[in-house]
C-alpha cells in the first residue's frame, strides 16, 4: 500500500472526524496501525505516508570476504555465469566458516557493480571509451572551416562488369556547420585516392545544378588513417590548396559521427526503396540496377537532404552553409584543381594514332609534336569521352575518344597539325644546320711536284 491509499483511510479521520477505533472496525486495519499513520502524518505530512526505506538498505547480508570474492570473479576475464559463481562462493563460505548467502544474494552483488567498472575491466579501454567515457561535441565555426571526408559499403547489390554482382562503395564530404554535403562519389571495388580526389573535385568546384550551391576550399579537412586518405597525393594537394588534414585517432570514430549519421540515414532512407537492398534475415536479392542507376538515386536523395530541415541545427544544411552570404575561397580554375587531383599514377606514350587508355583511342591535333613522347593522363572516371594530357605537370590539351559521338576529328585537321609539325621540325633543323660551310678545302699550290706513281707490289695493291 503506497501513502496515498494510506491517506485515503486516514482522511476519514483527519478531515470526517470519524473516530479510529471506528475506522480499524470498518477497514480491517489494525488500530495500533492507523495509530502510527496518524502520527507519521502529524509528522511530516502526506508524504510521510509513504514506504520507509529498510534500516539495512545499502548493507551487505553477507561477509565482506564474501562480497569482495564475488566482485573478484565478476570483474575477471571470463567471467564466470551466476551459477556458477555461487557455487564458488559457497564454497569459500564453508572454507572461512561463515554463513553461505544465497543465488539472489550473489547476483545482487553482481548487479551493484558500476557498469563502466564492469565494461572496462572485461570488455578493454576502447569499449570503455565508446560507452562511458564523456564526449565532446564540436561544431565548426562558420561554412568551409571544417569538412570531413569518409567511405561507407552500401547495403546494396548492383550489376557490375558482365552482370557480376557487386557491392558499391560511397565516398561523402560534409560541411561540418551546415551539415550540407558538397559532394559525393559512388564506385565499385576498394576504396582509392583517384576516388577520393573525385569526390573532392566535385566538392571544390562549382556545381551545374543552381541548387546545390555548396563549394569552396575548404580550411580543415578531417579524414581517418584509410591508405586514401593518408596517401602523399592528398597530402601534395592539401599543401597546394593551403587545407590542413587532420587525422583521426586510430579506433575512435566518435570525430566522424556526423558524417557516419548521414551514412545510417541513406541506408534506412533510401537503399531499402531500390532492389538488389542488402537487409538482415533475408535471402541474397538478385542485382537488378547498375551504378550509374544508383548513382542517380543517391544524387537525388542528396539533393533532398541539403534542402530539408535538419533536426539538430534547425535549418536546412543549404540555408545554414549559404547563412548570410559570404564568398567561399576557390581554386584558380578547373584545371588547376584537375591538376592537382584527377593524376593518373601511370604515364602513357603517344602513338602514331593517339593515346591508347582503359582499351580507348584518343586523339587531338596538338598531339602531332608528341609523338613517342611520355606524357601524364588526368582523367574522370565516370565521363572517358574526353581525357586531359600534361607534359611535366603543365596542361598540353584536351584529347578526345575517337567514337565520341559529337566531338570528332576530321582528316584536315589531322594533316593541318601534320604539316605545322614537319615544318616546325624542318626550321629547327636548319636553324642547327648552317647554310655555308664552316671550313672549305684549300686548293692545291700551282707549283707542286706531279704525282708519282707508286709501285706495284701484289696484283691485291690499288
Amino acid at each position: 500500500m503506497d501513502g496515498l491509499q494510506r491517506w485515503r483511510i486516514l482522511r476519514l479521520h483527519v478531515e470526517d472526524g470519524i473516530p479510529l477505533t471506528a475506522l480499524a472496525t470498518d477497514t480491517g486495519i489494525g488500530l495500533r496501525t492507523l495509530s502510527r499513520w496518524h502520527a507519521r502524518y502529524r509528522d511530516g505530512g502526506i508524504a510521510a505516508l509513504g514506504n520507509l526505506p529498510r534500516a539495512d538498505t545499502g548493507t551487505r547480508r553477507m561477509a565482506p570476504e564474501l562480497v569482495a570474492f564475488v566482485e573478484h570473479l565478476a570483474l575477471t576475464r571470463p567471467r564466470p555465469s551466476i551459477a556458477t559463481l555461487h557455487r564458488l562462493t559457497r564454497g569459500e563460505a564453508a572454507r572461512l566458516e561463515v554463513k553461505a548467502p544465497s543465488y539472489a544474494t550473489v547476483r545482487a552483488v553482481v548487479r551493484s557493480l558500476d557498469p563502466a567498472m564492469v565494461t572496462l575491466a572485461l570488455e578493454g579501454p576502447a569499449a570503455y571509451r565508446d560507452r562511458h567515457e564523456l564526449v565532446f561535441r564540436h561544431r565548426a565555426e562558420r561554412p568551409n572551416a571544417t569538412w570531413q571526408a569518409d567511405h561507407t559499403e552500401l547495403d546494396i547489390l548492383i550489376a557490375g562488369a558482365g552482370g557480376k554482382p557487386e557491392r558499391p562503395w560511397l565516398t561523402t564530404v560534409m560541411d561540418d556547420y551546415s551539415r550540407a554535403i558538397c559532394g559525393y562519389m559512388v564506385f565499385a571495388g576498394a576504396p582509392s585516392a583517384m576516388n577520393t580526389a573525385l569526390a573532392l573535385r566535385q566538392a571544390i568546384w562549382r556545381k551545374s545544378e543552381p541548387s546545390w550551391a555548396m563549394c569552396g576550399i575548404p580550411d580543415v579537412l578531417h579524414v581517418d588513417h584509410g591508405s586514401d586518405f593518408t596517401s602523399h597525393h592528398l597530402e601534395y594537394t592539401a599543401v597546394a590548396l593551403k587545407i590542413r588534414l587532420i587525422f583521426s585517432t586510430v579506433g575512435r570514430p566518435q570525430g566522424r559521427g556526423k558524417i557516419e549519421r548521414f551514412f545510417r540515414t541513406l541506408n534506412t532512407e533510401v537503399l531499402p526503396a531500390l532492389p538488389g537492398h542488402l537487409a538482415a534475415d533475408v535471402p541474397k536479392p538478385r542485382p537488378s540496377i547498375d551504378l550509374p542507376a544508383l548513382d542517380q538515386a543517391i544524387g537525388e536523395f542528396i539533393a533532398q537532404y541539403n534542402e530539408r530541415t535538419h533536426r539538430e541545427i534547425g535549418v536546412s544544411p543549404k540555408a545554414a552553409w549559404v547563412a548570410d552570404g559570404w564568398l567561399p575561397r576557390m581554386p584558380e580554375s578547373l584545371d588547376q584543381l584537375d591538376g592537382l587531383l584527377l593524376t593518373v599514377p601511370t604515364h602513357r606514350v603517344v602513338q602514331r594514332d593517339g593515346i591508347h587508355f582503359q582499351g580507348q583511342r584518343y586523339l587531338s591535333p596538338t598531339l602531332a609534336s608528341f609523338v613517342g613522347r611520355t606524357i601524364t593522363v588526368r582523367y574522370d572516371p565516370r565521363d572517358l569521352s574526353e581525357i586531359r594530357v600534361y607534359d611535366h605537370d603543365t596542361f598540353i590539351c584536351t584529347a578526345i575518344d575517337e567514337a565520341h559521338p559529337n566531338q570528332r576529328l576530321t582528316l584536315r585537321e589531322i594533316e593541318t597539325a601534320r604539316r605545322a609539325r614537319r615544318r616546325q621540325l624542318r626550321k629547327d633543323i636548319n636553324d642547327r644546320i648552317p647554310t655555308t660551310p664552316r671550313h672549305e678545302p684549300e686548293p692545291p699550290p700551282s707549283s707542286a711536284a706531279p704525282r708519282r706513281r707508286r709501285l706495284r707490289t701484289y696484283e691485291e695493291d690499288d
